[in-house]
């Protein structure tokens, strides 16, 4: 039997939700974090620590101290999701206009100004690798990484496509430290504490 684009289309569909279904009831039920990826589901084993956590607080404090009324640093729910692409991502920090959170159900990941991980200790390639393909496809236009194993982070912008689908052209990577640019804001990276120093990660700034 030969199934037509409209078919393979559906079942594609009909595979995602199946997998979005089986996340959501997993995530209450299990510790860790699911998505769902182009290449399937992703589990991460271990529940955020306090450097992953401190690290989300100050960014999402230091950006909101420069972004103008109107535009929040988010960190809760829902989820960003793209069906026709078969993706459900969780950033850490969603740079978001107050208006593009209205409404039911998850985020449209295009309404994002930028998507913010702090990169996992248990599963760091789903941070640097995954995201890295992930988001330009689901069309968020700034993808800042902060890895707190190295104190170094990267940003990335400029979708353009590729064979393999739409990438991020530019990467500016930086160190702890440094001030670095998310988008239309820079803010200083001074505090920010590593895995190493969990027992002692430092005096914000």
């Amino acid at each position: 039997m030969t199934t037509g684009p409209d078919g393979a289309q559906r079942t594609a569909s009909h595979v995602y939700r199946t997998m979005r279904d089986f996340v959501q009831t997993m995530d209450d039920t299990l510790p860790g974090k699911f998505e769902v990826t182009k290449e399937g589901i992703v589990h991460d084993l271990l529940r955020p620590n306090g450097p992953h956590e401190l690290t989300v607080a100050r960014l999402r404090r230091r950006l909101e101290q420069v972004m103008p009324e109107g535009l929040v640093a988010h960190t809760g729910t829902p989820d960003v999701e793209d069906e026709s692409e078969g993706i459900m991502r969780h950033p850490d920090v969603m740079l978001i206009a107050e208006a593009g959170m209205e409404g039911k159900g998850a985020f449209d990941p295009r309404t994002l100004i930028a998507a913010i991980e702090v990169v996992s200790s248990s599963n760091p390639a789903n941070d640097w690798l995954g995201k890295t393909r992930d988001y330009p496809l689901i069309g968020i236009p700034a993808y800042a990484i902060f890895d707190p194993r190295t104190g170094t982070g990267a940003v990335l912008t400029d979708i353009h496509p590729a064979p393999g689908g739409p990438r991020y052209a530019t990467r500016k990577d930086f160190v702890y430290g440094e001030d670095v640019t998310i988008a239309d804001w820079t803010v200083p990276t001074t505090g920010l504490p590593r895995y190493r120093d969990e027992e002692s990660p430092g005096r914000e700034s």
